[in-house]
C-alpha cells in the first residue's frame, strides 16, 4: 500500500498554481467500448466524478447514433446529471441539428470537433478540412447568441496516421480559424500519441505568436508511445491551465486504430500533486470511481496510478 502523505509535494519554476481538468471519460472514454454502456452506469459514473472533485465532465455528444452507437442515449442521459451543482458539462454536437438537440435539453457548454488535416477530416467527417469549418460557423454562431460557451476541438495537431507529419502552420491555421468564429477555449488534440515536449512548446509558441493566447488552450494528449506526461508538463510549463484526461484512461478514437487510451486523469492528478499544483480532486475517489467503472466493464484499468493505489496487500 501506498504511505499517506504521498506524492510529496514539491513545486517547480515556472508552474501554474492551479490546473482545471477537462475529464472526458463519459465521453472519449465510452464512445470507445464495443458495447453501449447502460445509460444509469454513465449517469452514475459523472456522479461519482463530481464527487470526486472534478468540475468539467464531458457528459456525451449529439451526434447521429449510426455513428456513435455508443451515445445514442445523449437525450435521456443528459437530463439525469444536468443538475449537478456547480459542475460544467460540455456536449459534443456535430451540427446545428445536434446543437438544437443539446440547447432543448438546457445544455450551456458545447464542443465542436475539427481536424488539423485533411485525411482525418475525411474519416472523421466526412468532408474536407474546409467544407468542415463552413458547417461549424453557423453552429458556432447560433451558439454565442444562445449565450452558450464554446470549445473548439482540433484532431491531430501532432501527427496523422496516413499523412504522418502535421506541419505546425497547418494546426496554427485550422486554430485561429476556430478562434475567429468565436470558440471560447481550443483544445489541441494528439490523436495518436505521437507528440514529444519540443513539439508541443513550439506549436504552443506558434499559437501565440498568431494571436491566440496561452489562456484559452487547452491540451489533449493520448499515452501511445507513453509521452503524455512528459508533453502535459510541457505545456504547463509554457503557461497552459487547462488539461484533458480521462478517468482510468478510458478512451482512444474509433477512426483512427492506432490512437489508444486517452492521458489518464488518475496519473494526471498524481504528478500535478507531486508539483504542489492544486486541481480540488480527490485522488483516493477518483480512483475508487475508476475501479468501479472498470469493473462495469469487466476490465482492469490501464492508468498505472489506479492500479498501484488500489493494490491490495496479500
Amino acid at each position: 500500500m501506498t504511505a499517506p502523505g504521498l506524492p510529496m509535494a514539491v513545486p517547480g519554476p515556472e508552474l501554474p498554481a492551479r490546473v482545471r481538468i477537462h475529464e472526458v471519460g463519459a465521453r472519449d472514454g465510452l464512445q470507445n467500448e464495443k458495447a453501449a454502456v447502460p445509460t444509469p452506469i454513465k449517469a452514475e459514473f459523472i456522479r461519482r466524478l463530481a464527487g470526486a472533485g472534478l468540475t468539467t465532465i464531458e457528459a456525451t455528444s449529439f451526434v447521429h447514433p449510426k455513428w456513435v452507437p455508443q451515445l445514442a442515449d445523449a437525450e435521456e442521459l443528459f437530463p439525469r446529471v444536468r443538475d449537478l451543482p456547480g459542475i460544467a458539462l460540455p456536449v459534443l454536437v456535430p451540427n446545428r441539428r445536434g446543437l438544437d438537440r443539446a440547447l432543448s435539453l438546457g445544455a450551456d457548454r458545447i464542443a465542436v470537433f475539427a481536424s488539423a488535416t485533411e485525411s482525418f477530416a475525411k474519416a472523421n467527417l466526412n468532408r474536407t478540412l474546409q467544407e468542415s469549418l463552413a458547417v461549424f460557423e453557423p453552429v458556432v454562431r447560433h451558439a454565442k447568441d444562445a449565450g452558450v460557451r464554446v470549445r473548439g476541438y482540433v484532431s491531430m495537431c501532432f501527427g496523422d496516421p496516413w499523412e504522418g507529419p502535421v506541419p505546425l502552420p497547418q494546426v496554427a491555421r485550422v486554430c485561429t480559424a476556430l478562434r475567429d468564429m468565436g470558440c471560447d477555449e481550443l483544445s489541441l488534440g494528439d490523436t495518436i500519441g505521437v507528440a514529444t515536449p519540443g513539439h508541443v512548446r513550439a506549436l504552443l509558441s506558434l499559437l501565440n505568436e498568431q494571436g491566440v493566447p496561452t489562456d484559452v488552450i487547452g491540451v489533449h494528449f493520448h499515452d501511445t508511445y507513453g509521452q503524455a506526461l512528459a508533453n502535459t508538463l510541457a505545456a504547463l510549463q509554457h503557461g497552459v491551465t487547462t488539461v484533458d484526461a480521462s478517468a482510468g484512461g478510458l478512451g482512444g478514437c474509433p477512426y483512427a486504430k492506432s490512437a489508444t487510451g486517452n492521458l489518464a486523469t488518475e496519473d494526471l492528478v498524481w504528478m500535478l500533486h507531486g508539483l504542489g499544483i492544486e486541481t480540488g480532486v480527490d485522488l483516493g475517489r477518483l480512483t475508487a470511481t475508476s475501479v468501479w467503472m472498470a469493473e462495469q466493464l469487466g476490465r482492469p484499468s490501464p492508468s498505472r496510478t489506479v492500479r498501484a493505489l488500489s493494490h491490495k496487500e496479500q
